[in-house]
């Protein structure tokens, strides 16, 4: 036996490239944000990896036989993307998968989402849900008044918001009391510079299934809050679209958004997520409201890290001494709030990013609302 400190490493020099397979459609795998998270992966690890991404024609028309080989795989679902044939490809090749597949599925259905967030712990609106003509659910007992609606019995009173169950459909609506005129705030894609606008319609819809929330006042912002990985999130902050629809812009063009210090809560609500839906990479909305965050809906080092010490560990490569080594997520920065200035003028808090009021944030909402029916 070799003298203690120097025992021969079974481990072997790296032996191959690790081959990362983009698949998604083409609008996201070529999308500026991925086009820097790859550029800056052969930055830092182009010695160990390499990419390609899926030709779009291939991921819908070709049969999962003839897609190209990968040893790892990154998979994002949007519009128009065969979720389940991507699905079908990982068990014929079996790739180490970034985001897990399976569990996009289960965020194709806001029901489950919700549904995981209660599992896990993880603060989110009171909610109702309304089904109509599931072929597995019984209709829902549902009355409508003016100002409020009863779901099986519970009360959900105006302003609350409706999502359709699928969760990809965005177009959701927010319904206001009478005693601000009523109506309601419809809710959509970004089109140009309009998110959002009003219409006098105070009925909830009945033509399918949804899902009714209470509604949270946020002083008019919501947080983005982008994971990779359990231990790193980043998070910025944007006017909601609820506030007049209308998208705030730079001189670029590009909508404008302040950087968020996390509280520790925050970022353990950051890391429950990515355990809980199983997604390595992912987003998601937090709207902070009475002290409280709630769910509704440096990367490239952390991503290219995470895949080669896969490798590493499944086939007894040696890992690289000089290889990049990732932050994490609770960098010391704690609870402080320093303030910014925002491009209106506007002195704010880091952390949330929001006007200063002396008013309650309801009585602040109702007053919104008061001048927005008036100006009609």
């Amino acid at each position: 036996m070799d003298p203690k400190g120097n025992e021969v490493s079974t481990k072997q020099k790296w032996a191959h490239k690790i081959s990362i397979g983009i698949c998604a459609m083409q609008r996201k795998a070529t999308s500026k944000p991925m086009q820097a998270i790859l550029e800056k992966l052969i930055v830092f690890f182009g010695h160990l990896v390499n990419f390609f991404i899926f030709p779009e024609e291939v991921i819908l028309n070709k049969p999962i036989e003839n897609w190209p080989h990968c040893h790892c795989l990154i998979s994002i679902h949007s519009t128009e993307f065969p979720l389940q044939k991507a699905i079908a490809y990982v068990k014929l090749r079996n790739p180490y998968v970034i985001n897990n597949l399976d569990r996009q599925l289960d965020m194709l259905d806001r029901r489950t989402v919700l549904r995981i967030l209660s599992e896990n712990g993880i603060e989110h609106p009171r909610h109702g849900c309304v089904n109509r003509g599931e072929s597995n659910e019984p209709d829902t007992e549902f009355v409508e008044h003016p100002d409020h609606i009863e779901i099986n019995g519970e009360v959900f009173k105006k302003p609350f918001v409706e999502k359709p169950i699928d969760a990809e459909d965005h177009n959701v609506y927010i319904y206001y009391p009478s005693s601000v005129g009523g109506g309601s705030r419809r809710l959509f894609r970004k089109k140009n510079n309009q998110s959002s606008c009003f219409s006098p319609q105070s009925e909830v819809r009945k033509d399918g299934s949804y899902i009714y929330e209470e509604f949270i006042p946020a002083d008019g912002t919501d947080v983005k809050v982008y994971a990779v990985g359990p231990s790193y999130a980043h998070a910025e902050a944007r006017k909601a679209p609820g506030v007049d629809g209308q998208v705030e812009r730079d001189s670029d063009g590009k909508e404008v958004r302040y950087p968020v210090i996390l509280s520790d809560e925050e970022k353990q609500i950051a890391k429950k997520i990515v355990l809980a839906f199983g997604q390595t990479i992912c987003g998601f909305d937090l709207l902070r409201a009475d002290g409280k965050s709630y769910v509704c809906d440096n990367t490239a080092i952390i991503l290219g890290n995470q895949i080669v010490r896969h490798f590493a560990n499944t086939d007894s490569w040696e890992i690289p001494s000089d290889m990049p080594q990732p932050p994490i997520l609770d960098s010391g920065l704690g609870d402080d709030t320093p303030t910014i200035t925002t491009s209106s003028g506007t002195s704010a808090e880091l952390s949330c990013v929001v006007e200063k009021q002396s008013e309650s944030r309801y009585r602040g909402f109702l007053s919104l609302m008061s001048e927005e029916l008036s100006s009609r």
